[in-house]
């Protein structure tokens, strides 16, 4: 991050039918791999235009409405097509994918100086490529009329004070929003918590138990605040929104040369067995983000351990931030 030279806004994408089921365990808003995936496939687009290249990206929602129905009190079913009739007088045999409607703002830091007067034209043409692909699996509605839809390129300064400072006044921008960003610390205070009752939870445990409605006897009574003997059946409450979120891969097998492994989709690449990761995300409100890097969610990769990760520095900046107040 702090060699980026500036940023790009891309400002509500309306994006239809992107991918509602990022893992195995989880459906809903996609995986950061999938914004970290589009911003890769932006720079090879652009890659004669840049030098350095794109980093790390900022994702705020606007509006998620997933392709659902509800059958009963809480159970949920994916609005899937109907497909053909095959000869033999039978549906084709195609497993759909969970879809939803969305609308995001991205924020990318962009690792290449540009003049003052190309600025606004590379801008431009970032959305238009954009346009072209797609995110998350979904189709990116061509861009509407009005200022608030422009793409925007916002040269970074060198000072960190003045840095935080163009963010706050750029953040009122992505307003109505909420943004995703890591919260490890809490799942990791959980799952200490959970230990002392339960010796042998782990981190599967732990996340569970903060992403499920949990109804518990002992909660206080609201109708009698002053008399801690006063207990009635309720939900246990979590500070913030916190959801379950897919991070990357870890590889269940070894790193085989490429095209070593038949029907690869890139014979050109070496290629491994992987399986989803998770941790444990917060939607937050972006007036309540101080700096650009608490947003960004930046690509890692430790290929001796076989990881490939998307992280987000949220939690370890916002205790940095606590430590030097106090």
């Amino acid at each position: 991050m702090t060699d980026a030279k500036a940023l790009i806004l891309l400002p509500r994408l309306q994006v239809q039918n992107a991918n509602a089921v990022s893992g195995p365990l989880t459906w809903g808003f996609p995986s950061p791999t999938a914004f970290a995936g589009f911003v890769h496939a932006l720079q090879r687009r652009l890659g004669d235009e840049l030098t350095h290249g794109f980093g790390g990206v900022g994702i705020v929602c606007h509006h998620f409405s997933p392709l659902v129905a509800q059958q009963g009190f809480n159970t949920h079913t994916f609005n899937l097509t109907r497909n053909p009739i095959g000869k033999d007088g039978k549906s084709a045999a195609i497993v759909e994918e969970g879809r939803a409607h969305m609308e995001v703002s991205l924020l990318i830091t962009l690792h290449d100086s540009l003049l003052p007067d190309v600025q606004d034209y590379f801008a431009q043409q970032v959305m238009d490529v954009a346009h072209s692909l797609r995110l998350a699996g979904g189709t990116i509605l061509p861009q509407r009329a009005g200022k608030r839809y422009e793409a925007e390129l916002i040269p970074l300064a060198h000072s960190q004070i003045e840095r935080d400072e163009a963010f706050r006044k750029l953040r009122r921008r992505l307003l109505p929003g909420f943004a995703l960003v890591q919260r490890e610390d809490r799942l990791t205070e959980h799952l200490q918590s959970l230990r002392e009752t339960q010796a042998d939870a782990n981190a599967l445990d732990a996340l569970l138990d903060l992403s499920r409605l949990n109804y518990e006897p002992d909660m206080p009574n609201p109708e009698k605040p002053d008399d801690p003997e006063a207990k009635q059946w309720g939900i246990r409450k979590h500070a913030g929104w916190l959801v379950p979120v897919p991070v990357g891969y870890a590889a269940i097998s070894p790193l085989y040369p490429a095209g070593e492994v038949r029907n690869a989709r890139d014979n050109d690449s070496p290629f491994a067995f992987v399986e989803n990761l998770y941790s444990l995300g917060e939607w937050v409100s972006p007036h309540r983000i101080t700096s650009l890097q608490q947003l960004l969610w930046q690509q890692e990769a430790d290929v001796e351990k076989g990881l490939y990760l998307c992280r987000n520095r949220y939690a370890e900046l916002i205790t940095e931030t606590n430590t030097t107040k106090s």
